[in-house]
């Protein structure tokens, strides 16, 4: 996925060189994947990657004060702060994305992730199965299995980006 987001980044900013990764050292396991991933696709791309930790709001707002863009890693606590980071990508004119459609609608850049609603779908069927009688010990565990990408237009248009039409066509929605 992250691998991805930086395709997609590199898409809408084709003379970037240098993109910064925000991950929290809380979640090693996600951090771990989110930076093995970006870092293979970064030396594909030829980009310089800038990692920066963050596990309070002070080291949000700090990181927005060094960066030219910025790729925002997987996990619920950057998730909780989404409105500090529109609103530091606002001040600091800092281009980022996100992974979920979440950050997005609250001033985000852009976003490619999982599905909400069909993670919402497939939480359902798991309940409906084990309300049946299914032991949840016997159902598979599932991965998403649709993503989306989600573009705010207006925040593009703020940060004086033009997006390509070719994001624009294979964006599932874009925000006006």
């Amino acid at each position: 996925m992250a691998a991805k987001r930086l395709e997609l980044l590199r898409q809408l900013m084709p003379a970037a060189t240098r993109v910064a990764v925000l991950v929290n050292p809380a979640f090693a396991t996600l951090t771990e994947i989110t930076l093995r991933d970006v870092e293979a696709a970064a030396r594909a791309m030829r980009l310089q990657i800038q990692v920066l930790n963050a596990d309070t709001s002070r080291e949000i707002d700090a990181a927005f004060e060094i960066i030219d863009a910025l790729i925002v890693g997987p996990g619920p606590f950057f998730n909780s702060r989404r409105v500090q980071m529109a609103q530091l990508a606002a001040r600091y004119a800092v281009p980022a994305f996100h992974t979920t459609r979440l950050e997005a609608e609250a001033g985000g850049l852009m976003s490619y992730g999982p599905s909400l609603t069909d993670a919402y779908r497939q939480v359902g069927a798991y309940t409906g199965r084990i309300l049946k009688g299914a032991k949840p010990e016997d159902l598979p565990v599932m991965q998403s299995s649709k993503f989306e990408l989600v573009i705010n237009a207006q925040t593009a248009r703020m940060l004086r980006l033009t997006v390509p039409a070719t994001l624009l066509a294979i964006a599932d929605e874009v925000i006006e």
